[in-house]
């Protein structure tokens, strides 16, 4: 990755291996290594899928287990996903102490008691373009609940593209679309979006209190200056 995109101020890393991803073993120091490199902020993309892999569940758990426990080494947060696996994420993140090091979980897609359960572990909790679907009510309810100051918007490009870009590949610029949606669910007025639009107050919440890394201050920093220029 790092060949691929050269030397940028402006880009940052994460450093995991993905619950899909779990077929072949991994040298745990190795990952340690990697995410001990001063442009690595942040672990994962780490958590647990038994929708699509439940027969590696083991594994799954164990390597968790692992990005957690390195990301409260190197005081660094996990970004976790999760999918028909609630009960056995939070224990782990529970028993793993993750309130030492801290986490996003990306994606949500559950509801607003799990919601609660995350935000009592200090997580923040990132909803993509599954919010603005017809069908997730549920979802706009666990929205509606978290604070804005632990709330993030994401977009989980290729996939997911919000409302009203369904069917068609999604794009990290659609990130506005997921956060001028959650604007008016939260009830912020649009009109001041140029001004301060609620993705500059995510990156900023997200800078100052999840990742103290001085490169992610740098690269949000650059995002929210890019963002009020624009």
């Amino acid at each position: 990755m790092r060949e691929l995109v050269g030397k940028r101020d402006n880009v940052v890393f994460s450093c995991g291996v993905h619950p899909l991803n779990q077929d072949e073993a991994y040298d745990v120091e190795e990952l340690r290594l990697l995410a001990a490199e001063d442009d690595v902020v942040a672990m994962g993309e780490t958590g647990l899928d038994y929708f699509y892999t439940p027969e590696t569940k083991i594994r799954q758990q164990a390597s968790f287990i692992h990005h957690i426990q390195i990301g409260r080494e190197l005081h660094k947060p996990v970004i976790v996903h999760t999918r028909d696996a609630r009960a056995d994420t939070l224990a782990i993140l529970r028993e793993e102490k993750v309130t030492d090091c801290g986490g996003v979980l990306h994606c949500f897609t559950e509801d607003r008691e799990t919601a609660g359960k995350l935000l009592d572990l200090g997580f923040y909790i990132s909803f993509s373009g599954i919010v603005t679907f017809r069908n997730a009510e549920q979802l706009r309810d666990a929205a509606r609940y978290v604070p804005l100051d632990r709330l993030l918007v994401e977009t989980d490009s290729p996939y997911l593209a919000p409302v009203p870009h369904r069917g068609k590949e999604n794009q990290p610029a659609m990130v506005r679309d997921v956060a001028e949606y959650m604007a008016v669910l939260k009830g912020l007025p649009l009109k001041n979006w140029r001004r301060s639009p609620p993705i500059t107050l995510l990156a900023c919440s997200i800078l100052t209190r999840l990742a103290c890394h001085q490169s992610v201050r740098r690269v949000f920093l650059k995002l929210v200056i890019n963002k009020q220029n624009a």
